[in-house]
């Protein structure tokens, strides 16, 4: 396949979480990554569209700037689209869906531009429009500047396709993966979660630790686009030979359900060898065998009324726990009140930025090594 010119990929991220996923695709080895209010964009070829969708752990998907064209009228836009090269990036054989944004432009009716383009490619390239399963053609308009976007990713990449079991409020795993890298976790320590529901936190670490790539085990819209090279992809795919599995990562909760969703997740995610799983209260903790690491918690928060008073006694006890028996430790909280985060009586340093999560803002509050 003849390389391709680079273009501008946009790498999707929950606003608050930008600069560490621009570290996390720098780490990576992509190139320029820059910050940008929603996400981190960076150059490459289709190559890198197809990496970035297999081995980035905090994006929440992966959006490929295919081509840009001024259009003042409805008119004008069905004209250029119809002259753009959609052969070059669509398949005939496979169903589109576009979805158009418009912001301070002569044009302003979406639905009407959407049914414009729709129609275009319909007409120049034969490719069915609409479905459930169709590739989505995201097409911003903005000060007249049509921007069209192709989705690399189809299903959000939180779905890494190993959670079948979850519990309340389960955090992404994208988000789980940059709260754990702003803690200076880098698959070289013990995690541990003592509130781990569904596992998150843990199992994320265990892949991070086995250098197991999230997307390795799903699909990808890119798969159906016309740029797509089978062989190519199977070879990026090739799993690379596994650390030997000394570090284990711990969970624990105090609910059975939670004990067996966890420990299904982590066979399917395949770190059944590196996690362990175990049902008890907080203040029955046990500080692990070995070097300390990192303890990693999302607590309840308590949104709903009287359940915050409650709570107080619960991040009292977890922070006692933590001080008294993790000595060495760093701790990563993540809670949408500073109230109950404080009351832990742990040493936080600055929190962080707020990040959308279940229709809260939520922040990692951190510890250096407990003394």
């Amino acid at each position: 396949m003849t390389a391709a010119p680079p273009f501008e990929i946009f790498l999707a991220a929950l606003p608050g979480l930008e600069p560490l996923l621009a570290e996390e695709a720098r780490a990576a080895g992509f190139v320029a990554p820059s910050a940008v209010p929603g996400g981190v964009t960076v150059q490459g070829g289709w190559p890198e569209v197809w990496r970035a969708n297999l081995v980035l752990r905090g994006a929440s998907r992966v959006l490929v700037r295919v081509g840009t064209f001024r259009a003042f009228h409805l008119a004008q836009l069905d004209k250029r689209a119809r002259k753009f090269d959609w052969a070059a990036v669509l398949r005939p054989d496979r169903p589109v869906r576009v979805e158009v944004q418009c912001r301070a432009s002569k044009i302003y009716h979406a639905g009407a531009a959407a049914q414009r383009i729709e129609r275009a490619i319909a007409e120049t390239l034969g490719a069915p429009v609409g479905g459930e399963d169709a590739v989505a053609l995201k097409v911003r308009i903005d000060d007249n500047l049509v921007t069209l976007s192709l989705d690399s990713s189809g299903e959000p990449l939180h779905r890494r396709g190993h959670k079948q079991a979850v519990g309340k409020a389960p955090l992404r795993e994208t988000m789980a993966a940059l709260f754990l890298r702003a803690c200076g976790f880098d698959g070289t320590e013990p995690v541990l979660d003592p509130m781990c529901g569904s596992g998150t936190f843990p199992i994320e670490a265990a892949e991070i630790a086995g250098g197991l790539a999230p997307g390795r085990d799903r699909s990808f819209a890119f798969e159906d686009f016309a740029s797509f090279d089978a062989d190519a992809w199977a070879a990026m795919k090739a799993p690379a030979p596994a650390p030997a599995a000394q570090i284990r990562f711990f969970g624990s909760d105090r609910d059975d359900g939670a004990i067996r969703m966890a420990t299904a997740n982590a066979a399917r995610a395949g770190v059944a060898d590196r996690t362990d799983f175990r049902r008890h209260a907080v203040s029955d903790l046990v500080r692990p065998d070995g070097p300390p690491g990192l303890v990693m918690v999302n607590p309840p928060y308590g949104a709903r009324i009287g359940e915050r008073k409650l709570l107080f006694a619960v991040y009292g006890a977890l922070g006692a726990t933590l001080r008294e028996r993790f000595a060495g430790w760093r701790v990563g909280l993540v809670t949408s009140d500073e109230g109950l985060a404080r009351a832990t009586g742990l040493p936080f340093l600055q929190p962080g930025a707020p990040v959308a999560h279940g229709g809260l803002k939520v922040r990692l509050f951190r510890t250096a090594p407990l003394p």
